[in-house]
């Protein structure tokens, strides 16, 4: 028996939920490795907010190409707090020290 083949939006949650601990990749290479252009990044967030997964969602691991984070004011410290608990050191600009070293391409 075969399975339906997943849209887009389904594939961009599954792979986001494979994303280990520790480890980060970014809007563009998630857009890419769901089969879409990299220019897709845009929608990253929007369908995983919109996913019914979203409380497993490791959105803290899902950065900027350039290793930047983004710091929301209402969950500044929650993912300051998830960044330390993995090992995820951030250098005073919000940006990933040793990025290149802890990018997931999903190719690991």
């Amino acid at each position: 028996m075969s399975s339906l083949p997943q849209t887009f939006s389904q594939k961009v949650v599954a792979l986001a939920l494979t994303i280990p601990p520790g480890r980060v990749t970014t809007y563009g290479l998630l857009a890419v490795a769901a089969g879409g252009h990299p220019m897709l990044s845009r929608m990253i967030t929007h369908i995983l907010g919109k996913s019914l997964e979203v409380d497993r969602i490791p959105f803290h691991r899902i950065v900027y190409a350039d290793g930047h984070v983004w710091l929301d004011p209402k969950y500044d410290q929650i993912r300051r707090q998830l960044y330390q608990q993995e090992g995820i050191k951030l250098d005073a600009k919000n940006k990933i020290i040793n990025f290149d070293k802890i990018i997931y391409t999903f190719d690991d």
